[in-house]
């Protein structure tokens, strides 16, 4: 028997990543006739306590990659909203795991697809151990999508 889903959530972390579970999500939504939204969670890894790196260059860094990426998640998502493909976007503050389950449960959620991610990128030291942590408490489906040089697979 076939799963059907009909409200598809996709966590964004603001990486070039992103687009293709975006991608992915927009398929889905197709296909299976489902309400798709986006989740954006902002939380800001420069504001803790303790840090003994030069953070204002880092800052810099995250700030640059951050504005990029959003700029092309923009792109992407107007040019669908113009093809007619109906997206909700979730702009949500605070620590992501908490905010992302917070959004399933309110939102009731049926899929929810997010980046894979890779040891030792600067993705992960800014998003830290979440998928870890997302997968642990998950009370819905969800699908990775691993990112391959050329091609992504499930």
């Amino acid at each position: 028997m076939e799963e059907v889903f009909n409200r598809i959530l996709v966590v964004s972390w603001m990486t070039s990543e992103s687009q293709k579970a975006i991608h992915h999500g927009i398929s889905l939504a197709r296909k299976y006739g489902a309400q798709l939204s986006i989740i954006h969670v902002i939380s800001n890894p420069f504001g803790l306590k303790g840090w003994n790196l030069p953070v204002i260059s880092l800052k810099k860094d995250y700030d640059k990659l951050l504005e990029d990426t959003k700029a092309d998640l923009d792109r992407l998502i107007r040019a669908e909203k113009a093809k007619g493909m109906e997206i909700r976007e979730l702009i949500k503050e605070g620590h992501p795991v908490t905010e992302i389950l917070k959004t399933i449960k309110e939102e009731e959620i049926d899929l929810m697809i997010m980046p894979a991610h890779e040891e030792w990128r600067i993705e992960h030291f800014l998003v830290g151990r979440t998928n870890d942590e997302l997968l642990r408490h998950m009370p819905c489906s969800i699908l990775l999508v691993k990112q391959e040089p050329g091609r992504v697979r499930f």
